[in-house]
């Protein structure tokens, strides 16, 4: 979730949304992502909307907990009010920031405030985010008893040098146990990793594979790293202090990945992401790339319901301010038209294996399919079948590939 909000039209303070949202609801899922803005340290190659205990400014964490809930509470009124069908959650998500840097207990308060507003589905996917020096036993053990399903840590590699480079604080050798930790409180793991980080080789990378496969999560992330306009880590790179990321050295580490990956037995499902079989990926992923509905809670959260996009305050004191006074911590929205909604399906489900139908495109876009299949960018068998699944060589393009699917139009 980057730290800069889009410009938007204004929210209105009961937050109210408009009848359109009501068409196909029942259709959709729903979920919950719960946004925790609070860090150790800030990395130098993160742009999310996070903050240190010295960023606060008379805001505090002992009290977030009752603020996220208190929009939860806010957040059910509203779409009751809008005319949207009950809907129990199907997946809920906490992100940050390390939302493992509260309590325990303040984690169980906000997931038990989101049971309490809609309810949980049976099987409801429940996540949380954390850094591996960030828990113990005893927390994933206490998460687990109150209803989460999964956690997923921030490993981003296995090497010291690369760690430093990145800023992140935790002991490599701390990740086996962690996950270890995890398996024991019957929760899912998921590893997140980060390649082209500068200074690190295709050798630093096979490591950190190797040492996350090791590991034997159920799900693994790995993400070039995008270096951000106004980090610390882009500056860097501007005054010749580090080296900018190798775009085609990137993309070799993304082929091992695969190819280690799939020797492994994950299987990618999203470009970025691969799992032991589908009843381990993100559900809750999935439900952005699909188009679902979801309420984003706290400070610079986003949210999506049936074509209406909003976007909370970015500070955690001006979203403790709008929640106590009863009023929407919406800071913009935008109402998306067919057109905008149709580049984003594309877009998105492109991404996914055999996420995109075919019969879903127009009618440019589906002249372009034999293109991309002559090109290696799309598997044959697949379009043959009604639907997109981009190559090896289609997901180091898949860019490339949507601006086909699309350009024509």
């Amino acid at each position: 979730m980057p730290s800069a909000l889009p410009l938007g039209d204004p929210a209105p303070a009961d937050g109210r949304l408009p009848a359109s949202v009501t068409d196909g609801a029942a259709e959709r899922n729903f979920g919950v992502y719960l946004h925790v803005p609070f860090c150790r340290v800030r990395c130098g190659y993160c742009d999310f909307n996070t903050y240190t205990a010295t960023e606060l400014r008379g805001a505090k964490q002992s009290d977030y907990a009752s603020q996220a809930s208190t929009e939860v509470t806010f957040a059910a009124r509203v779409l009751e009010a809008s005319g949207l069908p009950a809907r129990s959650v199907s997946t809920v998500f906490f992100g940050g920031g390390t939302p493992t840097l509260l309590p325990s207990g303040d984690l169980i308060r906000m997931l038990d405030s989101v049971r309490e507003a809609w309810g949980l589905e049976p099987g409801a996917e429940v996540t949380t985010e954390a850094n591996p020096d960030s828990v113990d036993a005893a927390y994933l053990s206490e998460l687990a008893a109150a209803g989460f399903t999964r956690v997923s840590f921030g490993m981003q590699s296995a090497v010291p040098h690369v760690l430093a480079t990145l800023e992140r604080t935790h002991d490599p050798e701390r990740v086996p146990l962690v996950v270890q930790w995890a398996r024991d409180a019957g929760l899912q793991v998921s590893l997140d990793l980060i390649y082209g980080t500068p200074g690190e080789s295709l050798r630093d990378w096979q490591t950190s594979l190797d040492a996350a496969i090791a590991c034997e999560p159920d799900h693994l992330s790995a993400y070039s790293l995008i270096v951000e306009p106004g980090t610390k880590l882009a500056r860097q790179i501007k005054s010749g202090v580090v080296a900018e990321p190798d775009e085609d050295l990137q993309a070799d580490m993304y082929e091992l990945a695969d190819a280690r990956l799939a020797a492994a037995g994950y299987g990618w499902y999203e470009v970025s992401n691969w799992a032991t079989d589908a009843a381990h990926r993100s559900r809750h992923n999935l439900s952005y790339w699909q188009g679902h509905d979801w309420w984003g809670v706290g400070p610079g959260a986003h949210s999506h319901v049936g074509g209406v996009r909003w976007w909370n305050v970015k500070h955690p004191a001006a979203y403790a301010d709008r929640v106590g006074a009863d009023l929407s911590p919406a800071a913009g929205r935008e109402s998306l038209d067919e057109e905008t909604q149709r580049v984003e399906r594309v877009l998105l489900l492109t991404r996914i294996r055999d996420g995109l139908a075919i019969d879903q495109l127009d009618a440019s876009g589906r002249r372009a399919v034999a293109g991309l299949i002559a090109d290696e960018l799309i598997d044959a068998k697949a379009a043959l079948r009604g639907s997109i699944d981009l190559t090896l060589r289609g997901r180091l393009l898949a860019d490339a590939v949507v601006r086909r699917l699309l350009e024509e139009s």
